[in-house]
C-alpha cells in the first residue's frame, strides 16, 4: 500500500485541524477558576461589575478551583442580617461587595469544549407562541422576535433562544427556549403584553419603549428600595427609580401640566391631577406631581411603586421584583401583539444526559459493527480501519461547524449525526465495491462511476431534507441541518479523500 498525500487528503486534514480548534475551549485547560454563568440584574454583584463569562479566581484571597471550593467559602459567611465585605477576584479585575446575602450569581465549571447543548440536553422550557386572534406575516414575526428577545435579555435570563417558526401549513409562529426556566416562569414572561402608559387626567403623557424613554436608572444611585414598614397586609416596601424622557415626551408633559391647578396640602403644594401609571390597562400606581413641574419641560422624572408581603423580607423581594419588571417594560416597550402559548413543554436535563450516554454507546457499536462487516466482506483490515477513521473525521468536522456557527446540539441534531454515519458507510462501501469492479479496466472510470452514484444519492437526500427545516414548527430543524452539513462534508471533503486512500490500498 502506497498512499500519496494528495490535495484532497490535505484539504481533509486542514478541515480536521480547524474543527478541533473550533471544538476545544483552550480556556478550560489553561484558566484556573470557575465560570460565572449568570448574574442577577439589579443585584449588588451586578452593580459592582460582575458579568456573565468572567472567570472567578478567588474569594477573599482564597483560590477557587472548583464549585465545591466556592460553595465552601461562601457557606457560613452570611449568617446575620449585617452587611459583610466580600472580595471577588476574576480574570477581569477585583470586585468588592458589601451585602448581607451571598453573591447572586450562578457558576459552573469552565467547559472543556465549545459545544453547546440544546434544550433537550441542558433542560429547561420550550414554548410555541403565536399572536392572539391575528395571523402575522414573516416581517411582523421578525419584529416580534426582536422585541421578545430584547425583553427576555433585559430580564437577565441566561441561555435564551427566540426563533421564528414557519410550519408546512404556513403558520408563522415563534419558538422560545429557555434553559433552566420552569413552564410557569416562561408563561408569565410572554403571556403579558406589557403595555405601559403614564397618564395625567386620562391623557397619555408617555409610553414604554425607545420612542418616549431615553434611559431608565438601574444602578444603586438611580434605583432603590426606599422604605419598608408595617401595613394592613403585613409589610410594605416602596421603591423608586429615575427615568429620562425623550424631548417630545417632556414637551407633552409640560403642555398637559401647564393646564392644571395647584393644590396646597399639609405635605406641600401639588398639582390637581396625579401621574397615573398603567400596565396592560391596569392602574398600578398614582404619583403626586410637585408644583415646580407645572408647565416645565423636564426630561428627568422619578417613578415609584410598592410591594407587600407577610414578612418584611418578602415585601422587600416583591418590591424589588416589581421594580425590575416595571423597568424592563419601560426599556423594551410593550409587545406589539398579545400572545398565546400554543404548546408548552418542560424538558428534564436528566433525560438529556441519559440520551447522550445511550447515543454514544449506540454510535460506538454502530462503528464497530459496520467495520466488522466490511472486514468480513473485503478481507482487508486496512479498508475496515480507513472506514472507521473517515467516519470519525466526519463527526469531528460536523461538531466543528456546529461550534463555529453557534449551533446548539439537541436530540434531533444527534440523530442527524447518526444518519450521517449511516450514509457515510453506504458511500464508502460504494467506493470500495466500484474500486474492485473488474468489468471496468480503468480505476479512474470506476471512481467516476462511484461518485455518480454518491452524488445522485446526495442530491436526493438534500432535497428530501429541506422540508424538514420547517416541519413540526421547526422542531426537526436540528436533524435536517445537521444531516445536510454531514452529507455535504462527506460528499465534498471526506469521500474524495477516501477515494485517494483506496487508490493507494488497491494499487
Amino acid at each position: 500500500m502506497k498512499i500519496k498525500f494528495t490535495w484532497r487528503i490535505w484539504l481533509l486534514i486542514i478541515f480536521l485541524i480547524f474543527s478541533v480548534i473550533s471544538i476545544v475551549n483552550f480556556q478550560g485547560f489553561f484558566e484556573n477558576g470557575i465560570l460565572i454563568k449568570s448574574v442577577e440584574q439589579n443585584s449588588t454583584s451586578f452593580e459592582q461589575g460582575l458579568r456573565t463569562g468572567q472567570i472567578l479566581i478567588s474569594v477573599d484571597g482564597k483560590k477557587v478551583k472548583t464549585i465545591e471550593d466556592y460553595t465552601n467559602y461562601i457557606q457560613g459567611k452570611f449568617i446575620s442580617e449585617e452587611n459583610v465585605k466580600t472580595i471577588i477576584q476574576t480574570n477581569q479585575g477585583e470586585f468588592i461587595l458589601y451585602s448581607n446575602k451571598a453573591p447572586q450569581i450562578i457558576v459552573s465549571e469552565i467547559p472543556k469544549t465549545n459545544l453547546k447543548s440544546g434544550l433537550d440536553l441542558a433542560g429547561g422550557t420550550r414554548a410555541l407562541v403565536q399572536a392572539k386572534d391575528i395571523k402575522l406575516s414573516a416581517d411582523e414575526i421578525g419584529e416580534l422576535v426582536d422585541v421578545l428577545s430584547n425583553r427576555l435579555n433585559v430580564y437577565g435570563i441566561e441561555d435564551v433562544s427566540v426563533l421564528p417558526s414557519l410550519d408546512l401549513e404556513g403558520n408563522n409562529r415563534i419558538r422560545v427556549e429557555i434553559a433552566g426556566a420552569t413552564p410557569n416562569d416562561l408563561e408569565k414572561l410572554i403571556s403579558e403584553q406589557g403595555k405601559f402608559e403614564a397618564k395625567i387626567a386620562n391623557e397619555t403623557v408617555f409610553i414604554g419603549g425607545e420612542r418616549d424613554i431615553a434611559s431608565v436608572g438601574r444602578d444603586a444611585q438611580n434605583a432603590r428600595i426606599e422604605s419598608c414598614g408595617a401595613s394592613s397586609e403585613g409589610y410594605s416596601c416602596r421603591f423608586s427609580f429615575s427615568v429620562t424622557l425623550s424631548g417630545e415626551a417632556a414637551k407633552k408633559h409640560a403642555a398637559i401640566t401647564d393646564k392644571l391647578e395647584v393644590n396646597s396640602t399639609s405635605e406641600g403644594n401639588y398639582l390637581s391631577e396625579k401621574l397615573d401609571l398603567y400596565v396592560d390597562d391596569k392602574l398600578v400606581d398614582s404619583l403626586l406631581i410637585g408644583e415646580s413641574l407645572k408647565g416645565q419641560v423636564t426630561t428627568q422624572i422619578s417613578i415609584s411603586g410598592s410591594g407587600s408581603g407577610e414578612i418584611e423580607e418578602d415585601a422587600y423581594e416583591t418590591a424589588k421584583e416589581s421594580m425590575h419588571n416595571l423597568q424592563t417594560i419601560l426599556i423594551t416597550g410593550s409587545l406589539p401583539y398579545k400572545l398565546e402559548i400554543v404548546k408548552l413543554d418542560a424538558i428534564s436535563p436528566t433525560l438529556g444526559k441519559d440520551f447522550v450516554k445511550f447515543i454514544l454507546i449506540a454510535g460506538f457499536i454502530a462503528l464497530i459493527s459496520a467495520s466488522l462487516i466490511i472486514l468480513f466482506r473485503y478481507r482487508n483490515f486496512k479498508s475496515s480501519l480507513m472506514v472507521i477513521l473517515f467516519s470519525s473525521s466526519e463527526i469531528i468536522i460536523i461538531l466543528g461547524v456546529a461550534c463555529l456557527i453557534g449551533w446548539n446540539l439537541d436530540m434531533a441534531s444527534i440523530a442527524g449525526i447518526l444518519a450521517t454515519i449511516g450514509t457515510g458507510f453506504d458511500d464508502q462501501i460504494v467506493i470500495l465495491d466500484e474500486s474492485r469492479n473488474r468489468s471496468i479496466s480503468s480505476l479512474k472510470q470506476r471512481f467516476k462511476r462511484a461518485f455518480a452514484i454518491i452524488m445522485g444519492a446526495y442530491l436526493t437526500a438534500f432535497v428530501s431534507l429541506l422540508p424538514l427545516i420547517w416541519a413540526g414548527a421547526g422542531l426537526l430543524r436540528g436533524f435536517a441541518i445537521t444531516t445536510i452539513i454531514g452529507i455535504s462534508v462527506g460528499v465534498f471533503i471526506t469521500r474524495p479523500a477516501f477515494s485517494d486512500v483506496v487508490k493507494g490500498i488497491e494499487s
